[in-house]
C-alpha cells in the first residue's frame, strides 16, 4: 500500500506552516525545462474545515508542499482557488499551483543588470539574488557555489521590463548553456528546501540505473516523432542595429547556421528562425542560433512511459537521472534496450481502486 499524500500549506515568504489539509482528485507533475503543476480538491465537510481552508488557502501568498509519507514530492506556489458546490450541496475548493520557478515569471527586472566575463551560473544566482533581495521578494530559494566554467557577457535593460524567468531561460539557451530548475525536498535535518539546480549542458542526477521493462512495470508507452518543428538551416533575429530612432532600422541577424551533414545525408532543406529582440551582441545571437539549430535538427521525440509504481522505484528524485528502457513487442521484435534521461514526471496517486502510476517523459541519454 502506498503512503498517503498530505497537503502542507505554508506562508510563502516565511514558510511557516498554516495548516495541513486532505486533498482529493490530486495530480502533480514536474519537469526540467518548463514549469510543473499541481491540482486537487480540498473537501469541505463541515464549518470547522471551511474556516481552516479560508485562512490557509490564499492564492499568490500560500506555498504548497505535497508530502508522500514523510518525503516531499512536490513544492510550489498556490495561484488559483475555486470554491465549488455540487448538486447535493457538497463543498470543495479546487486549487492549482505551479512549481517555485513560476514565481520568477511574476518578478520583473526593474533595474539594468550587467555582467562582464562572469560565469553563467553566477549570473543565474545573481538574478535570484536580485529577486530575493528586494523588499518582500525573498521566498527562500537556496543555491550552491558550483561553476560551469563558461564566462558570459550580458546586459539586461530595465527598459525591456523582462521577467526574471524569461532571462534565465534565455541565458541557458545558447551553445554551452545550461538547464535549471528549483528542486523541492526535505534535507537530512527534516527541513523543507527549495534549491536552485543547475547543470551544463544538462542536469544529471543519480548514480545507479533503474531498469524498466515492457511487458513488466511499464504498463503502456507512447512514442511520438514530430518533424513539423525539425530544421537543418537556422537564422535568428536580434535587436535593432540602429540606436537612432529617427532613422530606419532593421534587426541584427545571426550568421546562417546550416547542418551540412543533414543535407549530405539526403534530408531536404528545412528552414527555421527565432527572435531575440533584447539581444544586441552578435556573438550572443550566433550562440542562440547554434543552440536552436541543434535542438531543431532532431525534431520532437519525447517518449512517454506509464509505470506501475508498485512494481518500480519511482519518485520525483528521478528527474535528471538515467533509466534503461527495455521493450519487446511487435514493433521491437529484437527488444529495444537503450538509456534515456528522465526530463519530466507526472504522478497519478491511487484513488478508488485506481493504482498509483507515474508517467515518465524521456530523452536520449
Amino acid at each position: 500500500m502506498s503512503p498517503p499524500y498530505r497537503l502542507l500549506l505554508c506562508d510563502l515568504r516565511s514558510d511557516q506552516v498554516l495548516d495541513s489539509l486532505p486533498v482529493q482528485q490530486l495530480s502533480l507533475d514536474d519537469y526540467i525545462g518548463k514549469a510543473g503543476s499541481m491540482s486537487g480538491t480540498v473537501p469541505i465537510p463541515n464549518g470547522a474545515v471551511a474556516a481552516r481552508a479560508r485562512a490557509a488557502i490564499v492564492p499568490g501568498r500560500t506555498a504548497v508542499w505535497l508530502e508522500r509519507g514523510r518525503d516531499i514530492w512536490w513544492g510550489g506556489v498556490l495561484w488559483t482557488a475555486s470554491l465549488t458546490s455540487d448538486a447535493r450541496g457538497f463543498l470543495g475548493v479546487q486549487i492549482q499551483a505551479g512549481t517555485w520557478d513560476t514565481y520568477l515569471s511574476h518578478r520583473l527586472l526593474y533595474d539594468t543588470f550587467t555582467a562582464t566575463g562572469v560565469d553563467q551560473y553566477d549570473i543565474a544566482r545573481g538574478l535570484i539574488d536580485y529577486v530575493q533581495n528586494s523588499r518582500g521578494g525573498d521566498i527562500g530559494i537556496e543555491y550552491g557555489t558550483e561553476v560551469s566554467g563558461v564566462p558570459r557577457d550580458r546586459v539586461y535593460s530595465r527598459y525591456d521590463l523582462p521577467a526574471v524567468r524569461d532571462i534565465l531561460d534565455q541565458l541557458g539557451a545558447v551553445e554551452q548553456g545550461f538547464e535549471w530548475r528549483i528542486a523541492s525536498y526535505r534535507d537530512n535535518n527534516g527541513r523543507r528546501v527549495k534549491r536552485l539546480q543547475l547543470g551544463t549542458p544538462t542536469i544529471r542526477t543519480g548514480h545507479s540505473e533503474i531498469v524498466l521493462d515492457h511487458p513488466g512495470p511499464v504498463m503502456s508507452y507512447t512514442w511520438p516523432v514530430d518533424a513539423t518543428v525539425r530544421a537543418n538551416t537556422w537564422q535568428s533575429r536580434g535587436g535593432t542595429d540602429n540606436d537612432n530612432q529617427a532613422a530606419d532600422s532593421v534587426p541584427k541577424l545571426s550568421a546562417l547556421q546550416v547542418a551540412e551533414q543533414d543535407l549530405a545525408d539526403g534530408w531536404p532543406r528545412l528552414d527555421g528562425s527565432s527572435d531575440y529582440t533584447t539581444v544586441s551582441e552578435q556573438a550572443t545571437l550566433d550562440a542562440h542560433a547554434a543552440a536552436d539549430l541543434a535542438a531543431a535538427r532532431a525534431g520532437t521525440v519525447i517518449p512517454e512511459v506509464t509505470v506501475d509504481m508498485s512494481r518500480a522505484l519511482v519518485s520525483p528524485a528521478l528527474l535528471g537521472s538515467t533509466v534503461r528502457l527495455r521493450i519487446r513487442d511487435l514493433w521491437h521484435p529484437e527488444t529495444l534496450n537503450a538509456r534515456y534521461r528522465v526530463v519530466g514526471l507526472a504522478i497519478t496517486p491511487p484513488e478508488r481502486g485506481r493504482p498509483e502510476s507515474a508517467r515518465l517523459f524521456l530523452e536520449a541519454a
